[in-house]
C-alpha cells in the first residue's frame, strides 16, 4: 500500500509537471528572446536589453497599447455592469416569462464562433448607421461596443454561479427587517459577490485585450489596437520589440494576478471565519 501510494504520488506530480511546463515554457522562452540581440528572433546571438531601449521610442507600438488598455478597461467595466444584472435576473427571478430564453440569449456568445460575432456586428453597425446616422466611422467606440457584447456572457456565467452558491437567507432577513431590495443587493449581495465581480472583469479585460478577430470586422484604418498591429507585423516576421513588451505585459499581468488572488484569498478567509462564528 505504501508503494501504492508513493506511486500515485509521483504520478501526481509528474502530471503537474508536464501541464505548468506546457503552459509556461513558452512564455520562458519569449521571455529570454527578447534578451536576443539578434533581429532573428530564432536565433540567439547574445544578451542585450536593446530592444527594450528601443521600444521605448516606438510610438506606433504604445499608441496601440494604449488604445487597447482604453477599450479592454471600459468594456469590461461595461460588461460586469451588465453581466451582474444579467446573472441577478436569471438566477433571482428564474420564474418571469421568458427566463430560460433569456438565460441562452444571454449566454449564446459563449459557443459562438469569434468570426461570426464579428461579422453579425459588422452588419448591425452598418445598419446603424444607414438607419441612424450613427457610428459614421467604425473605430475604437465600435469595437468597445462589439467587446462589451461577447464579454458579457462570460462575466454572466461567472457571477451566476457565484449567486447560486450565496446564502439567500440573509438577504431575506435584511429585507424582513426593513430593508429595501435594492439597498439589500448594494449593502449586502454586491459585497458577498464581489470576488467574481473581480474575476469577471479580469476575465473580460484579457479576452478583450486579446481579441484580434472580432476587432478586426468592427473597426476601421483609424483604430489600431495590439492584438491587430502584432497580427499584421507578423506577416513580415516577428519584430524583436514584441518579444520585449509581451514580456513587460506578462510581468504587469502577473502582478496584478498575485494581487488579485491575495485579495480573493484573504476574502474567502473572512467569510468562512465569520460562516464559523455565526
Amino acid at each position: 500500500m505504501v508503494t501504492l501510494a508513493l506511486i500515485f504520488r509521483c504520478l501526481k506530480g509528474l502530471i503537474l509537471l508536464v501541464v505548468f511546463s506546457f503552459l509556461y515554457i513558452p512564455m520562458i522562452i519569449l521571455i529570454v528572446y527578447s534578451f536576443n540581440s539578434s533581429r532573428l528572433v530564432t536565433v540567439w546571438a547574445e544578451f542585450s536589453t536593446k530592444w527594450y531601449f528601443e521600444l521605448m521610442h516606438n510610438e506606433e507600438l504604445f499608441k496601440a497599447v494604449g488604445l487597447s488598455l482604453a477599450i479592454a478597461a471600459c468594456a469590461a467595466t461595461f460588461a460586469t455592469v451588465l453581466g451582474t444584472l444579467a446573472s441577478y435576473a436569471i438566477v433571482r427571478f428564474k420564474q418571469f416569462k421568458g427566463a430560460n430564453l433569456f438565460s441562452f440569449m444571454t449566454t449564446a456568445p459563449l459557443v459562438m464562433p469569434d468570426i461570426i460575432t464579428g461579422l453579425a456586428l459588422l452588419l448591425l453597425f452598418v445598419g446603424m448607421g444607414q438607419i441612424l446616422g450613427w457610428p459614421k466611422d467604425r473605430g475604437a467606440i465600435t469595437i468597445w461596443m462589439a467587446h462589451t457584447t461577447f464579454c458579457m456572457a462570460y462575466v454572466t456565467v461567472v457571477i451566476s454561479a457565484r449567486l447560486r452558491e450565496l446564502d439567500k437567507s440573509i438577504e431575506e432577513a435584511a429585507l424582513d427587517l426593513g430593508a429595501n431590495p435594492l439597498k439589500v443587493f448594494f449593502i449586502i449581495t454586491l459585497p458577498m459577490i464581489a470576488p467574481a465581480l473581480v474575476s469577471g472583469w479580469l476575465l473580460a479585460f484579457t479576452l478583450s485585450l486579446d481579441d484580434v478577430v472580432i476587432a478586426n470586422f468592427v473597426t476601421g484604418p483609424g483604430a489600431m489596437t495590439l492584438p491587430k498591429l502584432i497580427f499584421s507585423k507578423v506577416k513580415l516576421g516577428v519584430d524583436p520589440q514584441v518579444n520585449a513588451l509581451a514580456t513587460i505585459i506578462l510581468l504587469i499581468v502577473g502582478i496584478i494576478g498575485f494581487i488579485s488572488w491575495l485579495w480573493m484569498r484573504k476574502t474567502e478567509r473572512r467569510k468562512i471565519n465569520e460562516t464559523r462564528m455565526h
